[in-house]
């Protein structure tokens, strides 16, 4: 079977990631037992997790001219993914960031999206020939949402399903976002996009099912530890999460959605992309960072068997 074909428009960043014992105060400084410098940015991420569980990846981004740029593009390259749509933004930063971890593997995070900000929707005219092959089409939110609703509709125009994960949480047009095939939020920006609690796991349920009323085929919920939530007309499903003692959590989501296309675009079965999507999210977080904690196909079917 030849390996799934899938386009990921959107950002990168380059994670600046510190491990917490505790936030500082206003106007305290505090020593940080540990400082890594890493790639991210959830377009970036997904299409590494993609590509490293077997899809073909075609990234669509932007970056700045400066070393951080140039480094995104070689990681980009190192692992297999197309970039000749990765464009340089002169005069322009790269997007960054700041990451901060707490002892319990969780963790806050700021972005700046410095080049993210100039990939306009003329880039999608510009590598239309390549996203006409895709299986599925990747986006999320950190880009302009002008871009955003373009690829939606273009993914439409041309029976592409598109995968949208609403991160980070915006006022969203669903008179675009309902085209999307997939709409995958997690719990803070189900409550923000829906406003409605999300304290425990049959509100969470409410506010996933309220969404259908906006005319979205399918939801997928993640939940980190409790696993993931498919919610459609048709059924509302928990797949359980894959228990391990996580050490960064940092990028697991991004980990479940660009695999989950991987698997989804194989099997054609959604649960069964789900479960496998959710085990390899967990194994994610057993180290630090984002992408090089990504498990490849291989190295995550020997933990399966």
């Amino acid at each position: 079977m030849a390996n799934p074909k899938i386009t990921v428009i959107g950002s990168n960043m380059m994670d600046l990631i510190t491990n917490i014992n505790r936030m500082p105060r206003s106007g305290e400084t505090i020593e940080a037992p540990d400082f890594d410098l890493g790639f991210g940015g959830k377009g970036a991420n997904q299409a590494v997790a993609a590509c490293k569980t077997g899809a073909e990846v075609v990234m669509v981004s932007r970056v700045g001219d400066g070393l951080f740029g140039r480094e995104v593009i070689k990681n980009f390259d190192s692992h297999g993914i197309d970039t000749e749509y990765v464009k340089v933004v002169e005069n322009t930063t790269s997007g960054v960031a700041p990451i901060f971890v707490d002892q319990d593997g969780n963790n806050r995070i700021l972005i700046v999206k410095g080049a993210n900000a100039h990939l306009k929707p003329e880039a999608i005219d510009q590598a239309k020939d390549k996203i006409l092959n895709s299986d599925f089409i990747l986006l999320q939110l950190e880009i302009p949402l002008e871009t955003v609703y373009y690829a939606i509709e273009f993914g439409a125009e041309n029976e592409i399903p598109v995968i949208l994960n609403p991160a980070p949480a915006a006022d969203l047009d669903f008179n675009y976002v309902k085209k999307a095939s997939i709409f995958v939020p997690n719990e803070t920006e189900l409550e923000t996009i829906s406003g409605m609690p999300v304290d425990s796991l049959e509100n969470i349920k409410k506010a996933a099912q309220s969404l259908l009323t906006k005319d979205l085929k399918k939801i997928i919920v993640t939940l980190g530890e409790k696993g993931s939530l498919l919610v459609s007309k048709e059924k509302t499903e928990l797949i359980f999460a894959f228990k391990v003692d996580p050490k960064d959590t940092t990028g697991a989501g991004d980990a479940f959605i660009g695999s989950f296309a991987t698997f989804y675009a194989e099997s054609g079965d959604i649960i069964k992309a789900m479960k496998l999507a959710n085990k390899y999210a967990a194994f994610s977080t057993l180290s630090t960072g984002t992408q090089k904690s990504f498990y490849t196909r291989e190295e995550f079917e020997k933990e399966i068997d």
